[in-house]
């Protein structure tokens, strides 16, 4: 059994307010787009794991892949394995890639295991391994608010832009990224704003993570210039980065971006 767990990008991102536990409300956009890892499960005698591609560090418990498959086991007998992942999305980049692996992952072993679990069960199961994780268990536009947990329906639709994803050789924390925020509270909600055309969001659609990180890392501030440069109606950072995209009305010409990693793709 094979699934294509697929990244995800903010379509802005206001910090609203710090928490007293010392976390952060933001508002922001979920949007899936169509840049995928390739994660199969195949039966065995005995639990493995084997990865391909885009080299991952740790220990493979530490894996958001195993750490669903040790959630799901909590819930029910799960027949042994092997599991195989291929990288394509790139990591430390704001595209959700390893919460998508760990939701695409439940869903997968209840196929897997013919379990009757629902989607709100599932749901509830990956919150438990991220925020952002239960976003792609129905894997559609969300606002997302509270701590990036609490989502509602977004009225945004991006089918027929095409889309140009660049990530630079540097990596943003998110802990390097909140250190220089401070919150407060938009002029104009994000959901109002996401249901203007596409082509006004330029000078409306805001990240807060930008400044503080395009001035720490003035090469992926370049990149937004250089997307805009090509043609794009619309370029952001995504979520606290380092990963640019850029949306488009016609497939770009981009530049030749060194030492980047560069997909492009139409958006459903």
């Amino acid at each position: 059994m094979i699934c294509f767990p697929n990244a995800k990008i903010n379509l802005g991102l206001h910090v609203v307010s710090r928490r007293p536990d010392g976390y952060h409300c933001i508002e922001t956009v979920f949007y899936p787009v169509p840049l995928c890892d390739a994660l199969e499960i195949v039966p065995a005698e005995a639990f493995s794991f084997h990865t391909y591609g885009l080299a991952i560090d740790g220990p493979a418990d530490d894996n958001l892949v195993m750490r669903a498959l040790a959630a799901m086991r909590q819930q029910a007998d799960i027949p042994p394995a092997a599991i195989h992942l291929k990288k394509t999305i790139p990591f430390g980049a704001g595209l959700g890639g390893g919460s998508a692996d760990a939701a695409f992952m439940l869903k997968l072993l209840r196929d897997y295991a013919s379990l009757s679990l629902t989607d709100d069960a599932l749901e509830r199961i990956a919150a438990r391994l991220g925020a952002d994780c239960p976003f792609f268990v129905r894997n559609r536009p969300v606002m997302a608010t509270g701590i990036g947990d609490v989502f509602s329906p977004a009225n945004v639709s991006l089918a027929g832009y095409r889309i140009a994803i660049v990530k630079p050789a540097v990596s943003v924390s998110t802990r390097e990224a909140y250190a220089a925020i401070r919150p407060s509270a938009p002029a104009v909600p994000l959901d109002e704003i996401i249901r203007r055309p596409v082509t006004e969001w330029r000078d409306a659609l805001k990240n807060d993570f930008e400044a503080p990180v395009f001035a720490l890392h003035p090469t992926i501030g370049a990149i937004k210039t250089q997307l805009y440069a090509a043609g794009a109606v619309y370029a952001a950072m995504s979520g606290s980065g380092s990963a640019v995209f850029g949306l488009f009305e016609r497939e770009p010409s981009l530049p030749a971006f060194t030492d980047c990693f560069v997909w492009q793709g139409k958006l459903q």
